[in-house]
């Protein structure tokens, strides 16, 4: 496949995924829409200013200067393309975050993740393959696998967080068996 298909297929790839999380992130929005106004959980914890930061560093600004570097420095078509919409979708995603958040106060808030990080685990894994084995790019390979882990250990601390993100009562006594 050349440049301009890869380029042709991604947008199509990608449209596609924007119609289908809008359309279902408005659906859930307007079957909880009775739902009363979310607010996050404060005080966060101790450790999430730190994994904050980390995403920040290693899932922005790293993938930013890769692609400065490898896509429009040295022009490389293909690593421009792949992280183009790598980007765009994390942008329609912050913005899903933050309009859910901020101007809705919407519980469905906490699914946007849910729906935006199998689809970046599936555009890490793709951009994998279409790098294909280019020596050139070894580099650029190694920062799409570090970002694959990256993001599967931030879905998984997602998870651990669902807890707390909706209020869920704990039981802080020790239990005690019968036996």
């Amino acid at each position: 496949m050349n440049a301009w298909n890869i380029n042709l297929y991604l947008l199509r790839e990608n449209l596609l995924f924007f119609t289908v999380s809008t359309f279902l992130i408005g659906v859930i929005s307007w079957g909880w829409k009775n739902a009363k106004p979310y607010t996050v959980p404060l005080p966060f914890p101790w450790w999430y200013k730190w994994w904050f930061l980390t995403m920040q560093i290693l899932g922005v600004l790293l993938p930013l200067l890769i692609m400065l570097l490898w896509g429009v420095w040295w022009k490389q078509g293909i690593v421009l393309a792949v992280l183009d919409w790598y980007f765009i979708i994390l942008v329609w995603q912050i913005f899903f975050e933050t309009f859910t958040l901020r101007k809705l106060q919407h519980v469905v808030w906490v699914m946007v993740p849910y729906i935006y990080l199998p689809y970046r685990f599936w555009q890490l894994y793709e951009g994998l393959t279409l790098l294909g084995s280019q020596t050139e790019l070894l580099w650029v390979r190694y920062l799409l696998i570090l970002e694959l882990v990256l993001w599967i250990v931030n879905y998984a601390i997602d998870v651990v967080q669902l807890p707390r993100l909706f209020r869920w009562e704990v039981n802080s006594a020790p239990v005690i068996s019968d036996n």
